[in-house]
C-alpha cells in the first residue's frame, strides 16, 4: 500500500506542475490539459484501489492510512475543479478571439440607405448581455466553491470522528476534544458567512442589471 501512496502522491505533485507550464508562453494548452485529465483520471483509479487496501493494513495504523488515502482524494477534487474552471476560461478566450475575428473580416456590400442604429435600446441589450454572462460566471464559480466547502466539512466530520477513536485509544484528555470540536463549529460558521456574502454580491449584480 505505502508504494502505491506514494506514487499518487507523486502523480498529484505532476499535475501541480502541469498546471504551473500552462501560463508559459507559447504552450500547447490543449495538450497539457490532456496530460492533467489523463493523470487525474490514474488518481482516482489509485485512490479506488488504495480505499481496498486500506482495509487489509494492521487496525493500530489503519486510521492514519484511511486519513492519508482521504487528503489524496481531497487534493484530486481541488485539482479537477481547477482543471474545469480553466477550461471554461480557454473556451471564453477562444469563442471571443473568434467573434472579434469574424467581425474584422466581414465585409459590408455598399448600399446608399445603410444605416448603423446605435440607439439606446442596443447599448441597454448589450449591457444586460455582459451582466448576465458575469451572473453566469458568478454562479458557476460559487457553484465551485459550495461543493469544495461541502467535500471540506465531510472531510472535517469523518476526521473529527477519527480524531475522537484515536482520542479513546491514546487517552487525549477532554480540554483537547473541545478545542477540536470549537474548531469544527467556527468551520462552519465561516462557511455559512461565505454563503451569505456570496448570496449578497449575485443578489446586488441582478438587482443593479435590473
Amino acid at each position: 500500500m505505502d508504494a502505491l501512496y506514494h506514487t499518487t502522491n507523486k502523480t498529484i505533485h505532476e499535475i501541480q506542475q502541469c498546471f504551473q507550464s500552462l501560463n508559459n508562453p507559447g504552450i500547447d494548452s490543449i495538450a497539457v490539459e490532456n496530460e492533467i485529465l489523463t493523470k487525474i483520471t490514474a488518481v482516482n483509479a489509485n485512490c479506488d484501489r488504495l480505499d481496498v487496501l486500506v482495509f487489509k493494513v494492521p487496525a493500530a495504523t489503519r486510521s492514519g492510512a484511511k486519513m492519508k488515502v482521504d487528503q489524496l482524494k481531497y487534493d484530486v477534487r481541488h485539482l479537477q475543479t481547477a482543471l474545469s474552471l480553466y477550461q471554461q476560461k480557454r473556451q471564453r478566450r477562444e469563442a471571443e478571439a473568434t467573434e472579434r475575428e469574424q467581425l474584422l473580416t466581414r465585409r459590408f456590400q455598399p448600399n446608399a440607405d445603410t444605416t448603423i442604429d446605435l440607439d439606446y435600446s442596443l447599448q441597454h441589450n448589450t449591457q444586460m448581455h455582459n451582466a448576465h454572462k458575469g451572473v453566469d460566471e458568478m454562479i458557476s464559480t460559487g457553484s465551485n466553491i459550495m461543493d469544495s466547502l461541502k467535500f471540506q466539512r465531510d472531510m472535517l466530520k469523518g476526521a473529527r470522528t477519527r480524531m475522537v477513536t484515536i482520542g479513546n485509544t491514546l487517552g487525549l484528555s477532554d480540554h483537547t476534544i473541545r478545542l477540536i470540536e470549537r474548531r469544527l463549529t467556527e468551520d462552519k460558521y465561516v462557511m455559512l458567512a461565505g454563503m451569505f456574502v456570496t448570496l449578497c454580491i449575485i443578489g446586488l449584480v441582478i438587482y443593479l442589471c435590473l
